[in-house]
């Protein structure tokens, strides 16, 4: 299991360096002919692996309702992020991750409400979640990697 989190770590990693070499204009611009931005990729992968492997678990979310609603699956960006958002985004970036590895060691995902996938794939388990996940997130750093060439 440590290798499915390393991996979401790794893709994180790689998801900073958007939040680090771009500035706040540049995250929230919103590129002609696509849409959403950078910023709201980036919260969505947050959300997105909340949901799947807390929310699906039965078991609260770290996120705020808030964060939830704005970034959820079907939502597109209707408000320019601050830096004080932008601040709490690259904070639960990793914290997210390192919870749910703690979490996951003290076997706290013990119940899971079966979920079929918009890609057909059905999860079954936190698991099987958390390996979805990483899916999940490479599909949005390769529409982040195509919005970057025009910011």
């Amino acid at each position: 299991m440590n290798q499915i989190l390393d991996i979401t770590l790794t893709s994180r990693k790689i998801v900073l360096q958007f939040l680090d070499g771009y500035t706040l204009a540049q995250l929230n611009t919103i590129p002609e002919g696509f849409n959403n931005n950078l910023i709201w990729n980036i919260g969505h992968i947050i959300v997105t692996q909340q949901v799947l492997v807390y929310k699906l678990s039965g078991l609260p979310l770290m996120i705020s309702e808030e964060m939830a609603e704005k970034y959820r699956k079907g939502t597109k960006p209707e408000h320019i992020v601050t830096q004080e958002e932008l601040a709490e985004i690259k904070h639960l970036l990793f914290e997210t991750i390192n919870r749910t590895k703690v979490d996951f060691e003290n076997k706290i995902f013990k119940n899971f409400s079966e979920y079929p996938t918009s890609t057909g794939y059905t999860l079954q388990s936190a698991q099987d979640a958390m390996l979805f996940n990483n899916f999940h997130e490479g599909l949005h750093i390769g529409i982040m990697m195509s919005i970057r060439k025009f910011i």
